[in-house]
């Protein structure tokens, strides 16, 4: 999913609460003043936790999104396919993983997840929506951090490697990437089961695949997806550019869109045999 759908949707409203306030300059003279209101954006309300929370214990992440008039957000788009809802992915700084859920939503427009965080450090929470409201917007992002209390881990982020084995199911990225920010990429990779056989993915919240994207250092997020043929609302948009990924049993063709260039951890989410499988991959991204 688009980071930049987030700004330019914060750009526009900025500037319709200049135009608004109006714009005027200082000086000694007495009279009256002009006071410029702070833009209206979409922003997380009573986020929780509040604080550190324990490793290993299950935790509560709730909040509502409020609109820009001040009202909680309560129409989301729903369908068949992945851009509906709400996406909420958690990942710890160091990129050492991520956790992954399709929260729902109350009728008050709360959302309320149980989270457990696997090891102590800082998290970033990624609330990525989805709304249903006039004028259409497509999807935004708000962040949150989240500490788990404890001393945490420092991973060393590995190199590219284009196969790997988990849970018995062996992924193998075919050649070596050659990625350019804000250009549409593919990897293509071959999956095959612990017998050896092509896989064959399952649906897994509106997606046979899911490539989530996170810079290393900034936490640049992304986020494309990977659909059975003919199946709707799975491009992803960036600036002018777009991207879709594709599938057949045993192979996944992984659409790649960032926005800037630096070394990227890749997450690529499939659910095979009612497993969900995560295969991280280390990416350079060129300018």
């Amino acid at each position: 999913m688009r980071r930049t759908a987030h700004g330019l949707a914060v750009a526009a409203l900025a500037a319709a609460a200049l135009t608004i306030a109006g714009c005027g300059g200082g000086s000694n003279n007495a009279g009256p003043t002009i006071s410029i209101d702070k833009p209206k954006v979409f922003s997380l309300e009573d986020f929780t936790p509040s604080g550190p929370v324990k490793p290993g214990k299950q935790t509560k992440v709730s909040f509502t999104i409020q609109q820009p008039d001040g009202k909680p957000l309560t129409r989301y788009k729903h369908g068949a396919g992945p851009h509906t809802g709400i996406h909420l992915i958690i990942v710890r700084d160091d990129l050492a993983g991520i956790i992954h859920d399709h929260p729902p939503v109350g009728a008050d427009g709360k959302v309320t997840q149980a989270v457990t965080f696997p090891a102590p450090g800082r998290y970033r929470v990624v609330v990525d929506a989805y709304p249903d409201i006039s004028p259409s917007l497509r999807n935004f992002q708000l962040f949150h951090p989240i500490t788990v209390s404890g001393p945490a881990p420092r991973v060393v982020l590995p190199p590219f490697k284009a196969v790997q084995t988990v849970n018995g199911y062996r992924f193998a990225m075919q050649g070596k990437p050659a990625l350019k920010a804000i250009q549409a990429g593919f990897l293509k990779i071959d999956v095959t089961d612990p017998k050896g056989k092509p896989a064959h993915f399952t649906p897994y919240f509106g997606a046979l695949a899911h490539a989530i994207f996170f810079r290393q250092g900034s936490l640049d997020y992304f986020h494309t997806h990977v659909c059975a043929p003919a199946a709707q609302g799975c491009t992803a948009v960036l600036g002018g550019a777009k991207v879709t990924g594709t599938s057949t049993p045993g192979v996944l063709r992984v659409g790649v869109l960032v926005p800037v260039p630096g070394t990227w951890r890749l997450f690529l989410q499939t659910e095979v045999a009612g497993n969900v499988i995560t295969v991280p991959y280390t990416l350079k991204v060129g300018a």
